[in-house]
């Protein structure tokens, strides 16, 4: 199926990928677009036209009631779309609303409701653990039996470009007396992919593995900063918190599911069998290629179907408690890391714990740095298409 617009077609961004996203226009209100090559569709004027029945989605400010309306008709806004976009008919009508992305500002796409965060590579959790108890196992018992994770802070998630600022708080490294407070020396990143709920489910219930898709609704890129010397000091006994909580930066762009469907594979395998509600045939990875910049340079490529638990049964464990899913909710991957130097998705692991400077001697990093994760993945079309970038730049600590 061919796209009329002019540079889309064969791009990773043609139509069998058509990421939505939240834009504006100077002095107007953010509404909800399309991507289609490098312009955006602006869908409101076009679905109003159109008298769609949802035409009233694409008026908002974010994608949460596109999101909340459910699988069955996002199935059919996506048909609808490919048909404006390949249909050589509906051009006069289309055109008019194609906008240059660099005509756009683009704004965060949802309203995160709640955030957890995963730690589903074997890879990175092998390597922490060899880097922080050398002397010991170095995955903890419970790690292959459930997808171990950590509830953040969803206020702190940002937009893809939104600065970060150096975060301060206690360090109290390993061979000092006491703890002093100041900014972090230790800032990080950690590449991920985030998936973003759409149905919301009740209190009390579970959603099971094969329900995955009932109720997420498409990925995001996601950057989980980590300020190491604050995380190492507070985590004992109850886990992450200031070292993670005060930015999270995600894509302007989130890839619906069905742009992936081709892009699903096995999982690498688990030993032991997991729990029976750990267990369907939606327990599957996915072909996500992923790069690293720092400061214009590929540092690591990690390799998303390499991870250990899928993205149906993070969701079936996150719930399995009767805790409920609400529109807009962001769970994360967790770091993506292969199993060779260069796949590792995190600085921490890059530079072993800082005694293995890598690249321009860098270990963490430093104000002014700017990381930008990139993702590509199979396409329905044959090809390969694009997530969306995530992107940041370290800026000096607040007084």
């Amino acid at each position: 199926m061919n796209t009329w617009v002019d540079g889309a077609a064969g791009s990773l961004f043609d139509v069998d990928n058509l990421p939505y996203g939240v834009f504006s226009l100077p002095g107007e209100e953010p509404r909800v677009g399309v991507r289609i090559g490098d312009l955006v569709l602006d869908l409101a004027p076009v679905a109003a036209a159109e008298m769609l029945d949802v035409h009233h989605v694409f008026e908002e400010s974010t994608l949460n009631p596109l999101m909340a309306e459910g699988p069955q008709v996002a199935a059919s806004i996506r048909q609808w779309i490919t048909g404006l976009l390949t249909d050589e008919t509906e051009r006069g009508l289309v055109e008019p609303h194609l906008i240059p992305l660099d005509e756009v500002e683009l704004q965060l796409p949802v309203e995160v409701a709640d955030y957890v965060d995963f730690y589903c590579s074997l890879e990175h959790a092998t390597n922490v653990g060899r880097i922080f108890r050398p002397d010991a196992e170095a995955l903890l018992p419970n790690w292959r039996h459930l997808p171990v994770g950590y509830h953040g802070r969803a206020g702190t998630v940002v937009a893809s470009g939104t600065e970060v600022v150096r975060p301060s708080g206690q360090r109290k490294p390993p061979d000092a007396e006491a703890p002093t407070y100041g900014p972090s020396t230790r800032l990080d990143i950690e590449a991920e992919l985030g998936f973003v709920t759409g149905t919301p489910s009740t209190l009390g219930d579970r959603v099971g593995v094969d329900d995955f898709a009932q109720h997420v609704f498409g990925l995001v890129g996601l950057n989980d900063w980590s300020a190491r010397d604050i995380q190492a000091w507070e985590y004992v006994p109850l886990g992450p918190f200031l070292g993670k909580s005060f930015a999270t930066s995600i894509s302007h762009w989130v890839t619906p599911l069905a742009a992936l469907d081709a892009a699903w594979v096995d999982l690498p395998g688990q030993d032991p069998e997991p729990l029976r509600y750990l267990q369907g045939s939606a327990a599957r990875g996915l072909d996500i290629d992923v790069e690293v910049e720092l400061n214009g340079e590929v540092v690591s490529r990690p390799p998303y179907a390499s991870m250990y638990w899928s993205p149906a049964q993070m969701l079936a464990h996150m719930t399995v408690n009767g805790a409920s899913l609400r529109t807009g909710d962001l769970f994360a991957s967790g770091t993506i890391s292969g199993a060779e130097r260069d796949q590792r998705g995190s600085l921490l692991e890059l530079s072993w714990g800082g005694k293995e400077p890598f690249g321009d001697g860098r270990t963490f990093l430093q104000d002014g740095d700017e990381v930008v994760l990139r993702y590509t993945a199979p396409g329905t079309g044959g090809g390969r298409i694009a997530l969306g970038d995530v992107a940041g730049t370290v800026v000096p600590a607040r007084a």
